[in-house]
C-alpha cells in the first residue's frame, strides 16, 4: 500500500472503497486516518470494519478514546484521540498495548499523537470533493510532522 487513491462518490459507493481498502491492507495493522471533522473518517471505517466480519455495533470512540470489535481474523481497535490533552492520557492507557498488539488499530485524529505512532503506520487521508464525494489516499510510513501535544 505505497500509494492508494480510491474516490467514494456517493454514500451508497462506500462498500466498494472500502473492500478495495480492505483489498490493499496486505500485512499493515496500523491505520492513522487524518481529515477535518466531517469529513467521513468514522463512517469509512464502519464500512471497513464491516467488510472486515465485524458484527458488533461500530461507533466512534470520541468519549472512550478506543473501541474494541470482534472480526473473523480477531480484534480490531478503533481510536478516537479527538478529546485527548496530554500525551499522558495516551501513556496511561497503555497505547503500545495496542499498537504493538498484531491486532488492526484504526486511529481517528493521530495528529494529535503523531509522535507515538509505529515508523510503519500507514497515513490516510480522507478529503472532502465537490457534490459529497470523498477522496481516500494512503501512504506508507511516518508522516512529516510532529505531535501537537506534549
Amino acid at each position: 500500500m505505497k500509494n492508494m487513491e480510491i474516490i467514494i462518490k456517493d454514500i451508497e459507493s462506500i462498500g466498494k472503497a472500502s473492500r478495495q481498502f480492505v483489498n490493499e491492507i496486505g500485512s499493515h495493522k496500523v491505520f492513522a486516518f487524518y481529515g477535518t471533522m466531517g469529513a467521513g473518517k468514522t463512517t469509512f471505517i464502519k464500512a471497513v470494519c464491516e467488510v472486515l466480519g465485524v458484527k458488533d455495533v461500530i461507533t466512534s470512540p470520541t468519549f472512550a478514546i478506543v473501541n474494541e470489535y470482534e472480526s473473523d481474523n480477531g480484534p480490531i481497535f478503533h481510536f478516537d484521540f479527538y478529546r485527548i490533552k496530554k500525551l499522558e492520557e495516551v501513556y496511561d492507557m497503555g497505547y503500545e498495548d495496542y499498537f504493538y498488539s498484531g491486532s488492526l488499530c484504526f486511529i481517528e485524529w493521530p495528529e494529535l499523537i503523531e509522535d507515538l505512532l509505529p515508523e510503519d503506520a500507514v497515513r490516510v487521508t480522507i478529503t472532502e470533493l465537490p457534490g459529497g464525494m470523498r477522496k481516500i489516499e494512503g501512504i506508507m510510513g511516518r508522516s512529516l510532522g510532529t505531535g501537537c501535544l506534549k
